[in-house]
Parts: structure tokens; C-alpha cells; sequence
């Protein structure tokens, strides 16, 4: 079955399960962050299992769900778990929920990560707002045919992270303190997006701050593609889970990145919330 069919029949499933529900956001909750699903009020869930034509998450971290409902006054689709690329999955299956929520009426959608950070600027903690990135996986989602009901042949991406959308998270970040009190702190910067699943070498994160990133992960960068290929905008956010410096480089693993993820949590739930409520 081609790739627009498939497209059509999971979110011809989704929506008979939705009744007269029509989301109008997405967010993808990258690894540790699925809990601010849980504050989606009514929701109606639906496990990626039952979608048709839909692989299963297997990292942990990743839920494997659809949770539909209200946040903020908003009506909202969020992914509870994500599909990657180094699970096996081809990059056009990893990318297939982005046009399917498309087809159930989103427009915008908030996209978020765990990440290493390269820019030494930065603090294990820090939430940074994608301004850009680089595509390191050696793939991409709309190689092969274009259907041309989903979007242009060759689409643009001069802004492929809106810029109002990083104002709008710039101004409403003000309102959000940790468990502490102290205000967010926001950063912003290019994401280099890989493969995975093995974390870089010194000499290969070295390669990447040099060649401009801020930050690096192994996810994110198909999604963002596809849904700039089908007319979405979008927000990007990555939680800095560690530092990623080449010269100063430590060991690490994934349980490391989601107890810093968990930390992390009430200030990136307190964000995302606010930029729904105002967006």
C-alpha cells in the first residue's frame, strides 16, 4: 500500500475515535517529558498498537500513545513517545504520525526532545528553544515519491522553526519558575540531529560544535521536515540532559538522561503550557 494510503487510514481510524473532537495542536513528548500528557483533561487514548499501519515505541520513556483532549482551552493531540530512526524503522514510518495529525486538522506543533549539549554556555537542566538545525542522519522523509496532497516536491526551510512562535515561548517563558522559585532559563540554538543509538565521540562532538550546533540528539530532525512539508509550524524544544563537550567529555547513559529529564519536567511542562494557552 502506498504511503498516502496508509496516511489516510490511520487518521481515518484516529478521527472515528475522536467523535466531534478536532485538535488544533500536536506535541511530540521526547524521552521523560510523556507525563505533561497527563494534565490533558477528557481525554480520549489510543495506543499506537491499535493505529493501522503504526510501528510500537520501544524505548523506555516512550508510552506509546495518542492522548486527545483539552490543555489550556486548547484541543490537543499529543504523542506520548515517539518512534527513531535507529530502532530500524524507515524514516517515512518514524514521520508517518506528523502527516497523520495533519490530516486530522493540526497546524502547529510543538515538538520536543532530550538532548546533549555542545555550547558551553549552557547547564545540564537549561531548556533550549530550536532556532535551526542540522540534519546529520544521512536520511530524509520525502525521499522517494511526493504525493502532491501532502505537500510541495521540494518544500522550503529557511525557517523551519518559526520565529513568532520562539517570541511568543521567549515572552511567556517569564512566567515559569522551578521548584525553587528561580526563573527558566531559556536558551536557544541550532540542533544537530543523528542517527543514534551510540553517543558521539569526542572527536565527532567536536566536529559538530564547530560545525555550528548547540545541541545533539536522535530525533526530531524527519518530524520537523515533514510537517514543514505539509504546512505545519512549528516549536522546538530540547531539554539539555548533559553536556556534550568533546574536550571534557564523560560517560553516559540513557537512565542519566531521563533522571535529568524528570528534574527538568515541572519547568518544561510550566512552558509548554503557557504556549499553548497564548499561541
Amino acid at each position: 500500500m502506498n504511503y498516502l494510503l496508509q496516511i489516510l487510514e490511520a487518521a481515518g481510524y484516529i478521527r472515528d475515535k475522536l467523535a466531534d473532537r478536532k485538535p488544533e495542536i500536536a506535541l511530540i513528548l521526547g524521552s521523560g517529558l510523556g507525563d505533561l500528557a497527563e494534565q490533558i483533561t477528557n481525554p480520549v487514548m489510543i495506543s499506537y498498537s491499535e493505529v493501522p499501519h503504526f510501528p510500537v515505541s520501544t524505548v523506555a520513556g516512550h508510552a506509546g500513545l495518542f492522548v486527545i483532549g483539552e490543555l489550556e482551552g486548547k484541543c490537543v493531540i499529543a504523542m506520548q513517545g515517539r518512534f527513531h530512526y535507529y530502532e530500524g524503522y524507515e524514516m517515512r514510518k518514524v514521520t508517518l504520525p506528523v502527516y497523520v495529525m495533519k490530516q486530522l486538522g493540526v497546524s502547529t506543533l510543538v515538538i520536543t526532545n532530550a538532548a546533549g549539549g555542545m555550547n558551553r554556555t549552557y547547564e545540564a537542566g537549561d531548556l533550549m528553544l530550536l532556532s535551526d538545525h542540522l540534519n546529520l542522519t544521512g536520511d530524509s522523509p520525502l525521499i522517494g515519491t511526493n504525493h502532491d496532497e501532502l505537500g510541495l516536491r521540494f518544500p522550503d526551510m529557511s525557517e523551519a522553526y518559526s520565529r513568532s512562535f520562539r517570541e511568543l515561548a521567549h515572552k511567556v517563558a517569564s512566567e515559569v519558575t522551578n521548584n525553587q522559585g528561580n526563573p527558566l532559563k531559556l536558551q536557544e540554538g541550532v540542533y544537530a540531529g543523528i542517527s543514534g543509538p551510540a553517543y558521539l565521540t569526542p572527536a565527532e562532538l567536536k566536529m559538530l560544535a564547530n560545525l555550528g550546533g548547540d545541541a545533539v540528539g536522535m530525533s526530531t530532525v524527519g518530524e520537523v521536515i515533514a510537517a514543514k512539508h505539509c504546512g505545519m509550524q512549528v516549536l522546538g524544544i530540547s531539554c539539555i540532559t548533559d553536556m556534550a563537550i568533546g574536550e571534557e567529555l564523560e560517560p553516559l547513559t540513557h537512565e542519566q538522561v531521563m533522571a535529568t529529564a524528570e528534574k527538568t519536567k515541572p519547568m518544561f511542562i510550566g512552558l509548554v503550557k503557557a504556549f499553548v494557552r497564548e499561541v
